[in-house]
């Protein structure tokens, strides 16, 4: 990556630029410098080598703002402030409060405290003709959207960049709110896509389907392993189990192990920061450590954990855990739960494929939720990063967004200009990601043919990594799935019930495992072989489970 940076000269009061460090492709985190006319802010740092913002010896920035605490976009501060002692860095009054969670390896009074607190939806000038404001984002507490605005003696430039953000309420978030955004006439907005063109469920729905195949685990007498970040998730993942109405009141046991318990105990400290649903909850019971109310949530120590699974129990641990350390659970399987992860391959060993399993609990925004902010905001200029370069590639592909913005999608160390102009320049398209093929009937086969070409993303490996696809009717158009080790085995693990038995194993609308019957109030839920349902039709052969 290219060790030089934008510098600003009296020539340039109206340029606008962003020269990405890091745009969190894979497991990169997200570092951003903006120019603004001659004013430079580095928008988080979540670096894990910051040789690049010292290769000057001269601070990379006049200022710095975190979005939020998660690593890939904060753990490199605490080493940019030691480089530059003078430099500020700014972020919400919740954000500051967790940014040590990042540097666990120090205790707590050897960690400066170098961030200093900005208020909600307060414009605060840092220099002359610059400021910034903080809307909560969603995502994640204290996560923050930034607006910056420059103004010179001709107009003012206003950029808008999300962090992570999420448009739904979650247990412990309020969404980012739209309507506190609109009618800011936006030049630019740099924007997270997570999980590019997909489209989620509601919320509800993903809440609901992960409360269902922890209960259906924990009824088989297994016990539930939940690998997590520090933040966010896992404290979320508490809330629903702890107030979801398939789990209050059951006599079970919910531990929580290592960093997760720590966060846990720093969203204690900010109470007063979390939505009135929340306070008022904790009002009434604990908010985590509780052994009075079921499900008893316990943090675990290592004398405990010897002893665990003498009945049925949910574990929360690190997502980075060693998890052979639970190998010792005596009380039925251990099913390992762990989150899809939208801009990588899950990393799993041999040992853990066949309990293994993935859900759904989004933290980002979908197809929709980015369309939606996009089209709210109108900007000129739409600057993606955050997330793999294929989804990255699909939005910046996406009509809708190609006719009305000029889009970008950078690498790290590829300088982005924006210039602002009355005139609308169309972006040069992505390369074309759709292949032509051929379709053949022979006799009782059909086959399709595709060029070669395709297995060049790297989406492909996955999609074809056992050579199987699954094939359904959307619409008018036929859609393609590849089938993973993991579905497989999964799927050969279910006991085949008998062909004249009415059940959604032998009812032709169940595939992979879910209902695909419209009329059914178990569509798009996974089901079990040996369920129903009222519209139940059967199979015109037993289906493949």
């Amino acid at each position: 990556m290219t060790n030089q940076r934008p510098v600003a000269s009296d020539s340039e009061d109206d340029r606008l630029t962003c020269f990405p460090y890091g745009v969190g492709h894979s497991e990169e985190g997200v570092c951003l410098l903006v120019q603004m006319g001659p004013h430079r802010v580095l928008l988080d740092c979540g670096l894990t080598d910051i040789n690049a913002l010292q290769a000057e010896g001269n601070p990379p920035a006049d200022l710095v703002l975190c979005s939020h605490a998660h690593a890939d976009h904060a753990q490199g501060l605490l080493a940019l402030h030691e480089a530059f002692p003078q430099l500020p860095v700014y972020a919400s009054e919740v954000t500051t409060q967790l940014l040590p969670l990042n540097w666990q390896e120090f205790a707590p009074e050897e960690i400066p405290k170098f961030c200093h607190a900005l208020p909600w939806r307060s414009p605060v000038e840092f220099r002359e003709g610059l400021s910034a404001e903080l809307f909560p984002a969603g995502h994640l507490p204290g996560a923050a959207a930034l607006l910056l605005t420059y103004t010179t003696p001709r107009r003012s430039y206003r950029l808008l960049y999300t962090g992570d953000f999420f448009l739904s309420n979650s247990r412990l978030v309020e969404g980012l709110s739209v309507e506190s955004l609109r009618g800011i006439q936006l030049d630019v907005l740099i924007v997270e896509g997570s999980y590019g063109t997909a489209r989620h469920p509601h919320r509800r729905q993903q809440e609901n389907q992960l409360v269902e195949r922890i209960g259906k685990a924990i009824a088989q007498q297994n016990s539930v392993l939940l690998p997590v970040p520090t933040l966010g998730l896992g404290q979320e993942i508490l809330m629903l189990l702890r107030s979801h109405h398939h789990f209050t009141g059951r006599n079970l046991d919910i531990w929580v192990d290592g960093s997760v318990a720590t966060g846990c105990d720093a969203y204690l400290e900010l109470l007063p920061h979390f939505p009135t649903s929340v306070q008022n909850f904790a009002r009434h019971q604990p908010l985590f450590w509780d052994e009075r109310v079921r499900p008893r949530v316990r943090r675990l120590d290592s004398e405990q954990r010897n002893s665990l699974g003498s009945s049925p129990c949910i574990i929360l641990t690190d997502e980075m855990a060693d998890l052979s350390k639970y190998s010792a659970i005596s009380s039925g399987s251990l099913v390992i739960l762990r989150p899809e992860q939208p801009r990588y391959s899950l990393k799993t060993d041999d040992s853990e494929l066949k309990s293994s399993e993935t859900y759904l609990l989004a933290q980002h925004g979908d197809r929709l939720g980015t369309t939606q902010l996009i089209h709210n905001l109108r900007p000129q200029h739409v600057v993606f990063v955050h997330g793999s370069p294929t989804y990255l590639s699909d939005l910046t592909g996406l009509e809708e967004l190609q006719n009305r913005y000029q889009l970008h999608s950078p690498s790290a160390g590829t300088l982005v200009e924006l210039p602002i102009g009355e005139m609308f320049v169309q972006p040069a398209p992505p390369s074309d990601s759709n292949y032509e093929g051929e379709l053949n009937e022979l006799g009782t086969v059909v086959t399709i043919t595709l060029p070669d070409a395709i297995a060049a993303d790297p989406r492909w490996q996955n999609f074809a990594d056992t050579g199987l696809v699954e094939a359904r009717w959307q619409g008018e158009d036929l859609v393609l799935r590849g089938l993973s080790q993991r579905e497989l085995l999964s799927q050969g693990s279910n006991a085949k019930v008998p062909i004249n038995i009415d059940c959604c194993g032998n009812c032709r609308f169940q595939r992979g495992q879910r209902c695909w019957n419209p009329a059914s109030p178990l569509y798009g839920f996974k089901v079990t072989p040996e369920g129903y349902c009222p519209v139940f039709e059967q199979a015109e052969s037993p289906p493949e489970n």
